[in-house]
């Protein structure tokens, strides 16, 4: 591979994804061209296009400007989710370029610091930028690649001159994780998924073992208590979190007020009391144990922990109120798999307890959907009312048979309705609502907007 110091032109395909576009902010921040494609603008192209980096919306080779045309002095980075027929790919192969996955790119960069890698089949994105805002708001700093818009910095991409950590999601999707070479390491989950690339969940498990093995003799590893982890090496250390008394890293006298909780850390290396949580939810006071386990072995302290954890703000689309009102709650956010879905209703349950819950939830990949429809459906009964949307298919083609009414028809609630994305606002407003949750990783977040002003329009 080109050395990071002799190239002078970096090519993202599929720029606007949110791992890729952290990726492009650094090569930009180092002083490189940036440019690229994505298939779709996002608000994520538009802020990178006005920070000078230029994306175009058609597979058109024509389109790249000369400057990236340069083999020797160019780097090309593609994401997995870029079918194999992409004419601008296809160039950049023919013609001998030096072509990176994401993963590749950012396993680089772990082997010139200390990474401090997060993963996880859920919970890796809010407890990466946990991590990231401890350690930020430290003396010991970091620079960070994280999969969500921080709502403290706006960004998904921090950099620091001097700090020696770098933090960053670690992904199972296409086994990327495994390029990866942990200081720290944390695993919150390893439930089945993306069974399109493993097969089984016993691969799913296997691929997590090899992440955690290739964590660096002296490095430490955080595992959530219980996960299905044995056999690892013996050149670093291993710690446990969860919410329960046992684990090395739990809460203890937990008390919610006023829709947050407060807890005190009980911790091998010092309890840290008087911590109250900035973003609501239970499961989010453990995603917090996590990420002050990874802040206190990586050596930030507990001062500077106590005062930091009620400044973080969250993140776009985790659990992300739009509306908040005595008569009305509006909440976002990604939730995409059964057990996130079970997560965050049962978090707006213990918030809001006797008030009636409208789930709109737009799956995520046709595979998914089939592979754990019988989850979706338990999940979702939680609600009160659930508004299904057409399946998002992203990389995947329709599979016979798997809809949306796949999850419904397995579903005990009666009050059940299918939607399109263009009349999903409509049936969702078609009722009197006290609680309103859009859920999904594909595009539900465009309707977003439009619902929040329909329904402060109609307060």
């Amino acid at each position: 591979m080109i050395e990071f110091d002799n190239i002078e032109n970096v090519y993202f395909i599929g720029a606007g994804g949110i791992g890729m576009s952290a990726l492009a902010r650094f090569f930009k921040h180092q002083g490189k061209r940036v440019a690229g494609y994505d298939k779709t603008p996002t608000v994520l192209t538009a802020e990178l296009q006005k920070e000078g980096i230029d994306i175009h919306f058609e597979d058109d080779v024509d389109l790249i400007a000369p400057e990236f045309k340069k083999c020797a002095r160019t780097l090309v980075v593609y994401t997995p989710a870029i079918p194999r027929k992409h004419h601008e790919l296809n160039f950049f192969i023919e013609e001998g370029f030096d072509i990176k996955k994401r993963a590749e790119v950012l396993g680089i960069i772990t082997r010139k610091m200390e990474g401090v890698c997060v993963a996880g089949t859920h919970g890796k994105t809010t407890i990466s930028t946990m991590t990231t805002h401890l350690y930020t708001q430290s003396k010991i700093g970091c620079s960070a690649f994280i999969g969500g818009i921080s709502r403290n910095y706006e960004t998904n991409f921090l950099h620091h001159d001097t700090s020696r950590f770098v933090i960053m999601e670690a992904d199972e999707f296409d086994r990327s994780f495994l390029q990866l070479k942990p200081f720290l390491a944390l695993i919150s989950a390893m439930d089945a998924d993306h069974l399109d690339i493993y097969g089984s969940a016993e691969k799913v498990n296997l691929a997590f073992k090899q992440f955690a093995n290739k964590i660096q003799p002296g490095g430490v590893l955080v595992m959530k208590d219980g996960l299905p982890l044995d056999d690892l090496k013996d050149d670093f250390e291993i710690f446990t979190y969860s919410m329960n008394k046992g684990s090395d890293f739990y809460p203890t006298n937990i008390k919610l007020k006023d829709g947050l909780y407060h807890f005190t850390l009980i911790s091998p290396l010092g309890n840290i009391e008087n911590l109250k949580m900035g973003v609501p939810g239970l499961l989010n006071v453990e995603n917090m144990v996590g990420a002050m386990a990874l802040a206190l072995l990586g050596g930030v302290e507990p001062h500077e922990i106590q005062k930091a954890v009620p400044e973080f703000m969250g993140i776009r689309r985790r659990f992300d109120y739009r509306i908040k009102r005595n008569d009305l709650v509006f909440i976002d956010d990604y939730a995409h798999h059964p057990e996130e879905i079970k997560a965050t209703i049962n978090s707006v349950k213990d918030i809001f307890p006797g008030k009636k819950i409208t789930v709109a939830f737009q799956p995520h990949l046709f595979s998914r959907t089939q592979d754990f429809a019988d989850g979706f459906a338990e999940s979702l009964d939680m609600a009160d009312r659930v508004v299904l949307l057409d399946i998002y298919p992203a990389r995947e083609l329709p599979i016979e048979g798997v809809s949306s009414k796949m999850i419904g028809d397995r579903m005990k609630l009666n009050n059940v309705e299918y939607a399109s994305l263009t009349t999903a606002n409509e049936i969702i407003l078609s009722t009197s609502n006290e609680i309103i949750l859009t859920l999904g990783a594909g595009d539900i977040d465009t309707i977003v907007p439009v619902l929040e002003e329909a329904l402060r329009t109609n307060a």
